[in-house]
């Protein structure tokens, strides 16, 4: 169920076609290692187009040298002039990439044919990224489609200390030995990880001028907990599969949930309002922010009240909209049965459930804890959403969070 947008925000509606063709060629590119941050051109540090895939950034281990990522992400949006970010947010040090290619998914960590081109930076085909810092490719030319597997291949030739990448990527990616990212064949890559590293985001440049995204911000419902593997049913993939097909101008989905995230408070990656600008903002084209968060902080039972989250729902909004971006909000689904639950932190979550529908704060309101409660006791998941901990609904939960959105609403400007 979803609340109305309000009429003076509400623009275009319009069909993108579904690019089909695969990659093409590369840019010409040199051999020595470009620096990120002040001495790369703006380019560097900021993209034009469309997000077409993204992921929370947060600690994820430690770097190591002579080391091979082969990365599998789904993308939402197609267009031409494909870039990726590289993020060292959470690094200590310099982070060298001395090898960066994109390619289309055969199968595994197999390549299709002739689609592995080489991303290049500033013109060179290395780049070293300041601790701290994000790093955008220069634009790799020809084409990749909508709702395909892209495989962003990354050599580390002497990475250590704290990495920066997402850790529940509920998607298998590959490793390897060595460079190797220039090679379509599997043969190499001979290990498996279940998280992204260092890859933070994608942009295209869609066909069609005025395309725009939604970025979902979130936690571990958001980021997929409980989906199926591999098969993109993430609640935000159902969606971006949606609009696909929909009449509308937005067609980039970036999905920035991160498990067991709050609103308020660091803990599981940095809280949503610590992370919004480089998560959220900062991704190019987004037109729309889609904040579904703040079960983790009630249950956590650290003493937030509802006034504390709806605070913090406003600075959300004030950013947003500071930033020229709708939100629209989500009410906090039910979970009773999860071993977190106590009264308390139920009557938390009808007060600012009470707020989110009838505040009149947000651009647009989707009602999903009206969608995954039972009717026969509305603080439960119903069983046929419920994967089985009482809280993270399951692949036909997800799809019914997404069908509940109203599409029209996320086309929105300010």
């Amino acid at each position: 169920m979803t609340g109305p947008v309000r009429p003076a925000r509400r623009i275009r509606f319009g069909r993108t076609c579904r690019i089909a063709a695969a990659l093409l060629a590369a840019v010409a590119c040199q051999s020595a290692p470009a620096q990120a941050a002040a001495r790369l051109p703006e380019a560097a540090t900021r993209a034009s187009g469309v997000v077409t895939w993204a992921a929370s950034a947060d600690r994820l281990g430690e770097g190591a040298a002579d080391r091979g990522y082969r990365l599998v992400v789904h993308t939402s949006a197609g267009g031409s002039d494909l870039r990726v970010r590289l993020s060292n947010a959470f690094g200590d040090r310099p982070l060298t990439l001395d090898s960066v290619y994109a390619g289309l998914q055969s199968r595994g960590a197999a390549l299709r044919p002739g689609t592995n081109r080489r991303l290049t930076f500033g013109g060179a085909r290395a780049v070293t990224v300041p601790a701290g810092a994000l790093v955008w490719s220069d634009p790799l030319p020809g084409r990749v489609p909508a709702a395909v597997n892209l495989v962003v291949s990354l050599h580390t030739p002497d990475a250590a200390g704290p990495a920066t990448g997402h850790g529940l990527a509920m998607q298998t990616s590959y490793l390897g030995e060595g460079d190797h990212t220039a090679e379509d064949s599997a043969a190499d890559w001979t290990a498996t990880t279940g998280s992204w590293w260092y890859l933070d985001a994608v942009s295209v440049r869609p066909s069609r001028t005025g395309t725009g995204a939604v970025v979902a911000l979130g936690d571990s419902i958001t980021d997929g907990w409980q989906s199926t593997t591999d098969l993109n049913r993430r609640w935000p993939d159902y969606l971006a599969r949606r609009l696909d097909t929909a009449k509308t101008d937005v067609r980039g989905v970036a999905d920035e949930g991160i498990s067991g995230n709050k609103v308020l408070a660091d803990g599981a990656g940095q809280s949503a309002l610590h992370r919004l600008d480089r998560d959220v903002l900062s991704q190019p084209g987004v037109r729309t922010v889609f904040l579904f968060e703040g079960v983790n902080d009630l249950k956590a039972h650290t003493g937030v009240t509802a006034a504390d989250l709806i605070a913090g729902y406003r600075e959300i909004v004030q950013r947003a909209h500071a930033a020229g971006k709708c939100v629209a909000v989500a009410t906090i689904g039910p979970f009773k049965g999860w071993s977190e639950f106590d009264p308390a932190a139920e009557a938390v979550r009808q007060d600012v459930n009470r707020f989110i529908r009838s505040s009149g704060e947000f651009d647009a309101i989707t009602d999903f804890d009206r969608t995954l409660h039972s009717p026969y006791d509305p603080e439960r998941i119903l069983p046929f959403f419920d994967n089985g901990d009482h809280l993270h609904p399951n692949d036909k939960g997800m799809q019914a969070l997404a069908d509940a959105v109203d599409l029209g609403s996320l086309d929105c400007t300010r």
